[in-house]
């Protein structure tokens, strides 16, 4: 029970900053092709995808999606609590250290729960997972020093702790080295006995020995038994090669992760220049500050307050326990140092951060605890906590929206592609969605388009051109063979035989028309999508319900300007004329319009068909008013299709000849 009021304190803070938009969250990045090979490829699928790196790891999702199903809202819930397991877990290591700070042990445990360092927490169903290692770690700390304070259950605890100690090392690789902050642990809990250096060191290496043991056991195991890992050491050549040179840029390296970690994590709680319309959430943004700075500062005054120490003892302890941190914060570095990586802020690096959110909070709650009134303490622990607090919130926000656009993109998708060819590749612009990477998409693609495949091949492969050109994509000529290994399943294909699509929210999304987007000039060329243009082949869409969008998508959204546009645009591909008519008469009702002018084409191309030649021209006139010199292009070649798709007649050459001569084509 002498925990539970920190428990209390901690899981209100963590739903503050996580769990007040888990309705509206989603799966994200990693999490939809794990959950794609588990439920849909099969759990025989799943330990394959993870037997190159990391098979136990592996094992602990069998165990997890035998749980729960494939629904946001119970793996939002799920690493909510075990985030806050954890954060509950670092407080009960800092009061067994340091016994008579309870407040400032609380402190810490809120540092570590909200660190503004690592801001993906709502890839809920990929980081549970993280957190679930993590724990393990914190809490085979906790069992050891339980082990030190009950003597008659000293073994039972050690082996206890063992276990958890174990499952961390073997698991994966994140928190690996910080298994060694265990020896500062140890003579963090033994300062206070009267021992000679000697005698200490001797008491440190017998009470560490059964977890050395276990650690020199995993990394024998990783370097002779499993050693495939994905990550290698790249610093050993430049150290034979240039010793001094590798040095100075390993501390280079070292000094830039210390000053993200330390300073550019927490100066980013008060920039709001990555969310998307701030002003717009504002009002919700500050409430969840105040509420965060009343309850939190009334939970310090819910504690039990520091028993009083002399000045010397209380520096002695603040000191322990800023090298605690220091330590923590340096093992965690050490393997990204060592791969001459440097962490980062950004998506999706800052995951990155992540192991060094206990050696932060450590050293920022030592040095707030120097100071000298406990009431000043109190100040800065609330003011940064309540910051990281809404900084998490807003991180939610961005989640939110994206979830949302990604959803429209697929619900759009299967409006104007009933069904798609198997052995489709297809390619797709970046930027529309932040949290996404490409083969995240393509996993949700095969689910969608191919409910019922088993077995160790998939049907559709997602590239972004951008990123997969000269790697998994060889070039964007017709005919280069595509092959596409996603552990689980592997996917061969043909540039031959593509799809490409082009998303940029609001607008809608589109199925690139190759005739007439290659000279879309207000597409971006350093997205290759226009020189892609040329390999897209509309007639891969079949006009059958074969789509079947797995249930976290929801229920259909309402039917707005792009989905008569979709479904205008499927009925151009079977030349429907009549049913883009209707469906343009549709959109037009709703009194929304285009917002990108080439959404007007399908339909000037439907009235043109019909014989609404009047009708045709004021739409092209309005697009070509929106840009000439991008349109103009465009447009002509639209209507040299139109005259070759339609009878003659004298409305008909006079809607012609008017366009021609608006937008300066060459007859």
């Amino acid at each position: 029970m002498k925990y539970l009021r920190p428990a209390i304190i901690l899981f209100v803070v963590a739903f503050a900053a996580y769990g007040l938009l888990i309705p509206r969250l989603g799966f994200y990045w990693d999490d939809l092709p794990i959950l794609w090979i588990r439920y849909q490829l099969g759990t025989a699928a799943l330990m394959k995808y993870f037997s190159t790196n990391r098979p136990v790891w592996g094992l602990l999702y069998q165990i997890t999606t035998r749980i729960l199903p494939p629904v946001p809202i119970y793996w939002q819930i799920f690493a909510l609590l075990w985030r806050w397991l954890g954060a509950v877990t670092v407080y009960v290591l800092v009061k067994k250290l340091w016994p008579d700070q309870a407040r400032l042990a609380l402190g810490v445990a809120l540092l570590f729960l909200v660190y503004p360092g690592f801001n993906q927490h709502p890839t809920a169903f990929l980081f549970s997972h993280f957190y679930i290692v993590l724990f393990c770690l914190l809490f085979s700390f906790v069992c050891m020093l339980q082990a030190f304070d009950s003597p008659k259950q000293y073994w039972a605890w050690t082996v206890i702790g063992i276990i958890f100690a174990a499952l961390n090392l073997w698991m994966m690789e994140y928190f690996y080295v910080l298994e060694l902050a265990r020896v500062a642990i140890i003579l963090t809990a033994v300062r206070g006995e009267t021992l000679t250096l000697r005698e200490r060191l001797m008491r440190t290496l017998k009470l560490w020995l059964p977890y050395l043991v276990v650690f020199t056991l995993a990394v024998f195991s990783r370097l002779f038994i499993f050693n495939n890992q994905i990550y290698g050491m790249s610093l050993t050549g430049q150290v034979k090669s240039a010793p001094l040179e590798t040095l100075i840029a390993l501390l280079q390296t070292i000094r830039l992760t210390l000053r993200l970690v330390l300073k550019n994590a927490w100066v980013q709680t008060v920039d709001y220049s990555d969310v998307a319309a701030f002003d717009s959430i504002a009002a919700s943004y500050y409430g969840v500050i105040i509420f965060a700075v009343l309850f939190v500062l009334a939970g310090f005054f819910w504690m039990p307050r520091a028993v009083k120490q002399t000045l010397s003892s209380k520096a002695m302890d603040m000191l322990w326990m800023i090298g605690l941190g220091l330590f923590a914060v340096l093992l965690a570095g050490a393997p990204f140092w060592l791969i001459n990586f440097v962490p980062s802020l950004d998506w999706p690096a800052s995951r990155f951060a992540l192991p060094f959110a206990l050696g932060v909070s450590l050293i920022f709650g030592g040095v707030i605890g120097m100071l000298p009134w406990e009431r000043l303490q109190i100040t800065l622990l609330v003011a940064l906590i309540s910051l990281a607090v809404g900084k998490q919130y807003l991180n939610s926000q961005n989640y939110a929206q994206d979830w949302a656009v990604q959803k429209e993109l697929f619900w759009q998708m299967t409006w104007r592609a009933p069904g798609i060819k198997p052995n489709t590749l297809v390619l797709l612009n970046e930027g529309a969605l932040d949290y996404y990477a490409d083969n995240s998409l393509a996993a949700a693609l095969n689910w969608i388009y191919a409910p019922d495949i088993h077995g160790d091949r998939f049907e559709y492969a997602l590239f972004y051109p951008k990123t997969r050109l000269h790697g998994e994509l060889p070039s964007l000529e017709a005919g280069t063979p595509i092959h596409y290994d996603f552990l689980a399943a592997q996917f061969d294909g043909n540039t031959s035989q593509t799809l490409v699509m082009y998303y940029a929210p609001p607008q809608c999304l589109r199925i690139f028309d190759p005739e007439i987007e290659r000279l879309n000039r207000s597409i971006p060329e350093q997205s290759l999508m226009r020189f892609a243009a040329r390999l897209s082949d509309p007639n891969l869409i079949v006009n059958e319900p074969r789509a079947q969008l797995p249930g976290f998508y929801g229920t259909e959204p309402e039917h707005d300007f792009c989905f008569y546009f979709q479904k205008a645009d499927l009925a151009r591909q079977f030349k429907d004329w009549d049913s883009i008519v209707k469906y343009g008469e549709s959109a037009l009702s709703l009194g929304s319009h285009p917002y990108e002018p080439a959404e007007q084409f399908v339909f000037i191309e439907g009235y043109a068909h019909v014989g609404q030649w009047q009708r045709a021209v004021e739409l092209s006139r309005k697009a070509y008013e929106t840009s000439p010199d991008v349109m103009g292009p465009m447009l002509c070649r639209l209507w040299e299709r139109i005259e070759t798709e339609t009878a003659t007649g004298l409305e008909r050459s006079g809607a012609l000849s008017g366009v021609q001569a608006a937008f300066k084509c060459n007859p």
